[in-house]
């Protein structure tokens, strides 16, 4: 079993950025593959970024690539999401996952969610 819960969500203008952090707890840390996927209102959840088990090996969706950036800390069993630039489309409900590769993230399959972090961007 494995317990994500994320922070640093919140309101922010359009251009600044923000930085997100999932704490992972409950399992070995680097067993799985951690990633971030978001939910706008009215939408299906999408998937944002992952990072595979060494952290070596990083997984963009087009929207966001060159503007986010995920990585992991494994002394402090955190993976964190620093957005920049940001647009009022980036605006939902982030929410941190873990599966055993990140490849798996990529295709949308994770195996334990966090209860997810609100970010709202203002234009």
């Amino acid at each position: 079993q494995v317990q994500l819960v994320e922070s640093g969500g919140g309101l922010v203008q359009a251009g600044d950025s923000l930085r997100l952090s999932c704490a992972a707890s409950g399992d070995t840390f680097s067993n799985y593959g951690l990633g971030w996927f978001r939910q706008a209102p009215g939408k299906e959840r999408e998937f944002v970024a992952a990072i595979s088990r060494g952290g070596g090996f990083t997984y963009y969706a087009d929207s966001i690539k060159g503007r986010f950036t995920i990585s992991r800390d494994s002394a402090k069993n955190t993976v964190y999401l620093q957005m920049s630039s940001l647009k009022p489309e980036d605006t939902a409900v982030y929410y941190c996952a873990a599966a055993s590769t990140a490849i798996s993230l990529r295709t949308g399959v994770a195996r334990y969610w966090g209860q997810g972090t609100q970010v709202t961007v203002s234009s």
